[in-house]
This record gives structure tokens, C-alpha cells and sequence, in this order.
């Protein structure tokens, strides 16, 4: 009798589990999510490398920088690739209509086998960005970088583990897509092009970009919690506070860079006006 108690409470965990939209755990499972986040990291070497390769070859600029300059000028080659896979991998999965809600199931609880492989590979791009920043500090960027990337593990990595508020992760990954942005604009400084036309539009779309991606799809994303918050509740509890304070402190985090990208952007404007 026992034995039949206990094989049914087992049966019944596996029920809610699968009922809150997790998988149960399993060895194959864990080995796919450590041979992304594994995957995330050699690509940002390999990448890093390739950047040096082919800027040396191609760029004039390249030889002309400092041996600092050219560690960021690599770092922001591998942080280039990175956005622009993780971009297009998140609009692919939220377009896709994947992540909507069902009769059986809370958009909130949905996972899929690619979000995973996107998750454990950012955390592996951002495991070499902050170990290069923590480095290299504060030449690749300052504290706030640190706080950015150390929130953005702690979220991804809590996703990944727990099966939950994917959609939500997904949402947040996807403002990587102004990153490509930021870094052209640094590449065509450090190449002496700042007065390019080139520059200036970079900057204009940089600043709508930037509008779009991480300001009002924020926005959009506290929105969505709010009017999810009963199923939002039903998450694990470290899950639910990371969704009610993490996504609030990136969003102020992003008005904050914003300001600074509007302010560039005016200055730059009003140099080309005169420059006529």
C-alpha cells in the first residue's frame, strides 16, 4: 500500500509539473543546455579572432589602434554576432505565435527546445563579455555594464533552469537588436569617420532603434505582466520577483543610456547643420 501511496504522488507531482508547463529534468536535457551555453562560449572566441583576422586584412583603420583599442574593437565583434543571431531567434519565436496564450496553457509556462538553445547561448556570450569587462576594467566598459550583464545572467540562467517567463526573457533578449547599432557607431569613431554621413544616420537609427526596442517594447513587457500578473503569481517565487524587479531596473537602465544617445544624436546633428 505504501508503494502504491508513493508511486501515485510521484505520478501526481509529474501531473502539476506538466500542468505548470515544465519538463521533468533529465540528464539529456541538462547536457543540451550546458553544449549551448559551452557552444555561446567558443563562438565568441572564434568570433573574436575572426574580427582581428579580417579587420587586419581589410580595414585600414585596424593597424592604426592602440593594442586596447583593438581588444574592444574585437569584443564588439563578437558582441555584434551575438545580438544579431539572438534578434533574429527571439522575433522568429515571438512572431512565430508559439508563445501566445492557449486554452491549456499560460503564455508564461511555455517553453520550446530553441528558446533553451538561445538562452544557454547568451549565457555563454555574456559569461565572456563580463569575464573581458572584469578584466579589462574599466576599459571595456563601467560598473554599469557589470550590473547590466550580471542581471541579464541571473535571468536568463533562472529561465533556463526553472521553465518559466520565457516569453519574457525572449522580450528582453530581443533589445539586443540596437546593439549592431552601438557598435558601428563605435567602429566608425575609432576609424575617424565621426564625421561621415554614414555616422549620422547610424545615429538616427541607433536613437529610433533604441525608442522602439528598449523603450516601448518595455513598456509593452511591464504592461504584459501586469495584465498576466494571476498567472505570473504561479511561478516559482524567485521567478516572480525577478519579473517584478529585474525588467523595471533594465527598463531605468535604458532611459538612462536613451538620454545619453539623444543628447549624442542632437550634437551630432547640429555639427553636420554647420558643417555646410
Amino acid at each position: 500500500m505504501n508503494l502504491l501511496k508513493s508511486g501515485r504522488k510521484k505520478d501526481q507531482g509529474k501531473r502539476e509539473a506538466m500542468l505548470l508547463g515544465m519538463e521533468i529534468d533529465s540528464p539529456a536535457k541538462e547536457l543540451r543546455w550546458g553544449s549551448s551555453v559551452l557552444a555561446g562560449v567558443l563562438i565568441c572566441k572564434i568570433v573574436y579572432g575572426l574580427t582581428s583576422t579580417i579587420s587586419a586584412a581589410f580595414v585600414k583603420g585596424y593597424s592604426k589602434l592602440n593594442s586596447k583599442q583593438r581588444i574592444e574593437w574585437n569584443n564588439r565583434g563578437f558582441s555584434t554576432f551575438h545580438a544579431i543571431v539572438v534578434a533574429a531567434g527571439c522575433l522568429y519565436l515571438l512572431a512565430s505565435g508559439f508563445f501566445n496564450d492557449s486554452q491549456n496553457e499560460s503564455a508564461v509556462f511555455k517553453t520550446s527546445t530553441l528558446s533553451e538553445a538561445l538562452f544557454g547561448f547568451s549565457i555563454g556570450y555574456f559569461i565572456s563579455d563580463l569575464a573581458m569587462i572584469l578584466y579589462y576594467y574599466p576599459a571595456l566598459g563601467g560598473s554599469e555594464y557589470i550590473v547590466h550583464h550580471g542581471l541579464s545572467l541571473f535571468s536568463i540562467t533562472q529561465a533556463l533552469v526553472l521553465g518559466q517567463g520565457h516569453i519574457y526573457t525572449l522580450m528582453v533578449l530581443f533589445t539586443e537588436a540596437t546593439t549592431p547599432f552601438v557598435n558601428l557607431r563605435w567602429y566608425l569613431d575609432a576609424a575617424g569617420l565621426k564625421n561621415s554621413k554614414i555616422y549620422i544616420w547610424n545615429g538616427v537609427a541607433l536613437f529610433l532603434g533604441w525608442l522602439v526596442a528598449r523603450i516601448i517594447l518595455f513598456i509593452y513587457i511591464l504592461w504584459h505582466i501586469y495584465t498576466n500578473f494571476d498567472q505570473a503569481k504561479q511561478v516559482y517565487p524567485i521567478c516572480f520577483y525577478t519579473l517584478v524587479c529585474v525588467p523595471p531596473v533594465i527598463a531605468a537602465m535604458n532611459i538612462f543610456w536613451f538620454s545619453k544617445i539623444a543628447k549624442g544624436m542632437v550634437k551630432t546633428l547640429i555639427r553636420a547643420k554647420h558643417s555646410k
